[in-house]
C-alpha cells in the first residue's frame, strides 16, 4: 500500500484510533501522540507488505507506542502495568478496531478538540487534527499560515487540555447541549474557508469543505436528534453542491448569474434537502434557516426565477433568532432582487452608518452592485475599488477590478 492508501486509511479510522487511546490511557495528548507515531511507522512498512486489517494495525501499533510511552513515566508505573497487559478478547480496544464502528467516543473527541477553554484558531487546527485526521501541513495549507504556527497551536491546545484536566467523557447532556453550538460553530469556519477563501489566489479550497462535511455527517450520525446538527450537514451539502459550477477551469470565479446549473452536483442537493426536512421536524435554528436559503437557490432554475421574496422572509428570520451585520447585508442583496436596488441601497447605507462592518470589502462591494443598478456609476465604480483594495483573495479581486472598469 502506497502513501496515498495510507493517508486514506489515517483519515477514514484517525477519530476512532484517537479517541480509544484516549479513553484508554487516560491522556488526550499522549494518544494523539502515539497515533501519529504509528501513522509513520505505516508509511514505511506498509508499501513492503500490507497489513490484512488497516485500521487494526494502526490501532495495535498506536497502543505500543502509548506504552513506551508510558515505561518512560516513573510516576505512572500501575497505569503501565495496566496498559502491557494483553486486553481481553472483546474488551474496548479490541471493539474499536472495528472501522463500521461509531460511537460515543468520537463524539466525545469533538466536544475535546472544541472545548471552551480553546481558543477559536486552536479548536480549528485540533478538530482537524485530530478528529479530521489532517496533517499540519494539510491545515497549514488551507487557512494560510506557517506549518510551525498550526504545530504550535496544536501543543497549545493539548497542553492547554492537560492543565484544565478536561476528561474525556461525554458532557452531560444539558451541558452537551450548551457546547454543542461551539462544535458546529467550528465545523462552520472550516466549511466556510473552503467554500470561499479568506485570502489567497483560489476562491475555493474544496478539500477543505468536504472534510467539514465528513464531519458534520458524523457527528450527524451521533447526535440524531438534535436539528441544528442536520441543519448545518444541509448548509454543508447545499452550499457545496454548487462548488462545479463556481470556477471556471483556470480558477476564475463565475457568479451566480453565469453559472451553468447543470455542473451543479444534484446528489448532493438530495442529500442536502433530507438533512433539511430532517432539521425542520423541530423548527429551524440559524443554520437550518441557513440552509432553508441555501435550498432556495438550489431549486430555482435561474437568478431570475429565484423565490427572492421567500429569501428575504428567511433573511428576516435569520436576524431575528442571530443577528449580525452580515445576515443584514445579505438581506439587502435578497431586497434588492426582490423589490430593487433603492430599497436595499437604504439598508446598506444603515449598516454604513452604524459603523458595524467597518474595513470590511463586503459592504463596498455590495453597495457598488447596489449603485451600478442605480445608474450612478462613477459612485459605483469608486465603491468596487474600495472593495478590490479591501479584498484579501485574489481571485474576488480580479471580479471586483474587473466589475470597476466596466463602468470606466
Amino acid at each position: 500500500m502506497d502513501a496515498a492508501g495510507v493517508e486514506a486509511v489515517w483519515r477514514i479510522e484517525s477519530a476512532r484510533i484517537v479517541a480509544a487511546l484516549t479513553r484508554f490511557t487516560g491522556d488526550f495528548g499522549l494518544a494523539e501522540d502515539a497515533a501519529q507515531e504509528a501513522v509513520a511507522e505505516a508509511l514505511v512498512s506498509w508499501p513492503l507488505a500490507s497489513p490484512a486489517n488497516p485500521a487494526g494495525w494502526l490501532m495495535a501499533t498506536a497502543r505500543r507506542r502509548a506504552v513506551d510511552a508510558i515505561r518512560r513515566r516513573t510516576t505512572l508505573q500501575d497505569r503501565y502495568a495496566l496498559l502491557a497487559a494483553d486486553p481481553p478478547v472483546g474488551s474496548a480496544v479490541d471493539e474499536e478496531v472495528d472501522p463500521d464502528r461509531i460511537d460515543d467516543d468520537v463524539l466525545a473527541l469533538m466536544f475535546i478538540s472544541c472545548h471552551p477553554v480553546l481558543s477559536p484558531e486552536v479548536r480549528v487546527a485540533l478538530t482537524l487534527r485530530v478528529v479530521g485526521g489532517l496533517s499540519s501541513a494539510e491545515i497549514a495549507r488551507a487557512f494560510l499560515v506557517p506549518v510551525p504556527t498550526v504545530q504550535a497551536r496544536i501543543t497549545r491546545g493539548k497542553k492547554t487540555i492537560a492543565a484544565a484536566g478536561v476528561p474525556f467523557e461525554l458532557p452531560a447532556a444539558g451541558e452537551r447541549r450548551e457546547r454543542l453550538g461551539g462544535v458546529l460553530s467550528v465545523l462552520y469556519v472550516i466549511f466556510t474557508e473552503g467554500s470561499t477563501a479568506t485570502s489567497g489566489d483560489l476562491l475555493l479550497r474544496p478539500e477543505v469543505a468536504y472534510e467539514a462535511i465528513r464531519l458534520a455527517r458524523t457527528l450527524a450520525a451521533l447526535q440524531p436528534d438534535e436539528p441544528e446538527v442536520h441543519g448545518l450537514l444541509a448548509l454543508f451539502e447545499l452550499t457545496a453542491a454548487r462548488f462545479p459550477a463556481r470556477t471556471a477551469p483556470d480558477g476564475s470565479p463565475i457568479l451566480l448569474e453565469d453559472q451553468d446549473r447543470r455542473r451543479w452536483d444534484f446528489a448532493a442537493i438530495r442529500r442536502g434537502s433530507a438533512a433539511l426536512a430532517t432539521a425542520s421536524t423541530r423548527g429551524l435554528g440559524p443554520y437550518g434557516l441557513q440552509a432553508a436559503i441555501a435550498a432556495a437557490h438550489a431549486s430555482a432554475p435561474s437568478v431570475e426565477a429565484t423565490d427572492w421574496d421567500r429569501i428575504v422572509v428567511l433573511y428576516e428570520a435569520l436576524g431575528r433568532v442571530a443577528p449580525s451585520p452580515v445576515v443584514e447585508l445579505n438581506r439587502a442583496v435578497a431586497v434588492a432582487m426582490a423589490s430593487g436596488p433603492a430599497q436595499a441601497l437604504a439598508i446598506v447605507d444603515e449598516l454604513i452608518a452604524s459603523d458595524r462592518l467597518a474595513g470590511s470589502h463586503l459592504v463596498p462591494t455590495v453597495r457598488g452592485e447596489l449603485l451600478a443598478r442605480l445608474g450612478r456609476r462613477p459612485e459605483a465604480r469608486a465603491e468596487l475599488e474600495l472593495a478590490a483594495r479591501l479584498c484579501p483573495n485574489q481571485r474576488e479581486r480580479s471580479v471586483l477590478l474587473d466589475k470597476a472598469a466596466t463602468l470606466g
